[in-house]
């Protein structure tokens, strides 16, 4: 038997989103997924949108009980711009909103829980995507940064922890390269834009919030699920594929974030070939003094990658930036095969010590890392009115046991975050998969802690965990 202790101070939280758990309950807009939902609900598991989610604008003192019952110390969620501004343009409030926020957080801290705020998690207005392209246009990032403006002004003097972006990179890939977010584009040298966007408006947000914020503890950073390319042979072919993929997938907002740079190499591609974005000298040295405080990161899989099938000098083909790269799937590896996702845990170790090495051991936390697994109700145990998924406890463990080396030798991680506390709304997937510590049953909306929850709260009473032999073999 191990026993690997954690420091006292640990995060032992979770994390997830205001789309995914609040509903579309009193919102003045509609963002990409409630637009995308009413236009092609066939496009979504069993027709499922967001609509209720999992009730938490009405039901959030209930849900953070319970969230208090699973051992949480600190529960990463999100404000929805959708729901807090009235006028876009103008950046006035919605009354209702407010309050909301309000007694959210408030409730968070009476229940001991650290409130974490995160300010964007894929949901940009639809309006403004219509209006003038969403991410592709400046003049919606400056109205992001006046919603940002606002929440520092309304909460921050309670609030200390913030975050800029959830996972950028995915709004990038989703909704302008591979097609399974709102607008669903596939234009490459708008994607570019898109990611110089999103980073601008991260380093904007943070200016803001030098100004803004009302707690002397106050931080701010931004959330980015890094994830190391593995090379499918030790092939020079295959180590350059990994390492373009690294560059794009993980390079360009770690750098911009943590040193104030985009990477020199993948900017000079870019240029190349003829696709880099547009900036100035003055957006690039605002991203220069705004770098972060403390990093998120997200894991939930490894990315394997080989040298691609065609040479990417290949002629009249539109830019693409896996002209460089190519998915591997590897044989043999283990999987939770109701995801389709690779469980490997030693690439947390692998992150960390990236961050450690190349990133100047900065703060960071693992802000969500979880196993979604479809019909739960196989493992409901009557007797108990549980779901008893010993998968997603071997699954933290496991990831746990990674995390624990790449303290012991000297990363600066602070914290681990499940995604995600109750089974929430999934984009496109709605409800396929279950993520959550505590089970909801969507059409009763009726909530239970899973045998994961009494784990995770020995877990965070203990801030240790014991391993069999067994375990740390995997």
């Amino acid at each position: 038997m191990t026993i690997l202790n954690f420091p006292k101070n640990f995060w032992w939280g979770a994390a997830t989103s205001g789309p995914q758990s609040e509903g579309r309950f009193n919102k003045p807009h509609a963002n990409i997924f409630d637009y995308d939902f009413e236009i092609k609900p066939e496009n979504y598991w069993h027709g499922i949108g967001p609509d209720t989610a999992s009730n938490f604008y009405n039901d959030y003192k209930n849900d953070i009980a319970l969230m208090k019952a699973a051992g949480l110390n600190s529960v990463r969620t999100s404000i929805q711009w959708t729901r807090l501004i009235d006028d876009l343009e103008t950046g006035t409030l919605n009354p209702d909103a407010v309050r909301f926020y309000n007694d959210v957080i408030d409730e968070f801290i009476n229940q001991g829980i650290r409130p974490i705020m995160n300010l964007h998690h894929f949901d940009v207005p639809v309006d403004l995507i219509h209006k003038y392209g969403g991410w592709e246009s400046k003049h919606v990032v400056d109205l992001f940064v006046q919603f940002a403006e606002k929440c520092f002004e309304l909460f921050s003097d309670r609030v200390m922890d913030w975050f800029t972006h959830n996972e950028p990179m995915v709004v990038v890939e989703g909704g302008y390269l591979y097609q399974f977010h709102y607008p669903d584009l596939v234009d490459g040298k708008k994607a570019v834009q898109v990611a110089y966007n999103l980073q601008l408006a991260s380093a904007k947000a943070i200016s803001a919030f030098r100004k803004f914020n009302k707690n002397p503890e106050g931080k701010i950073g931004v959330i980015l699920n890094l994830t190391p390319n593995y090379p499918a042979s030790e092939s020079e072919a295959d180590k350059a594929a990994a390492h373009f993929a690294d560059l794009w997938q993980n390079s360009l907002f770690m750098n911009a974030s943590v040193k104030g740079e985009f990477p020199t190499e993948l900017v000079e591609v870019l240029t190349k070939d003829g696709v880099i974005w547009e900036s100035t000298p003055a957006e690039l040295e605002i991203i220069r003094q705004n770098t972060i405080d403390y990093l998120g990161v997200n894991f939930y899989h490894p990315n394997r990658a080989r040298a691609p099938k065609y040479s990417s000098d290949s002629l009249a083909v539109d830019w693409m930036p896996n002209k460089y790269f190519e998915e591997y799937e590897k044989r043999g590896v283990r999987m939770n095969v109701d995801k389709g996702w690779e469980i490997y845990p030693r690439a947390l170790y692998d992150i960390a010590k990236n961050i450690q090495e190349n990133y100047g051991n900065i703060a960071w936390f693992v802000s969500e890392n979880g196993m979604g697994v479809s019909r739960e109700d196989r493992y409901y145990d009557p007797e108990t009115n549980q779901i008893n998924d010993d998968y997603r406890i071997q699954f933290i463990k496991e990831h746990l046991y990674y995390v624990h080396k790449g303290i012991a030798e000297g990363s600066n991680c602070f914290g681990y975050h499940l995604w995600t506390p109750i089974d929430c709304f999934s984009w496109r997937n709605s409800y396929r998969n279950r993520y959550g510590l505590i089970s909801v049953d969507i059409h009763k909306q009726v909530k239970t802690l899973k045998k994961s929850a009494y784990f995770f709260k020995e877990l965070a009473d203990t801030s240790s965990v014991e391993l069999k032999e067994s375990e740390t073999e995997k």
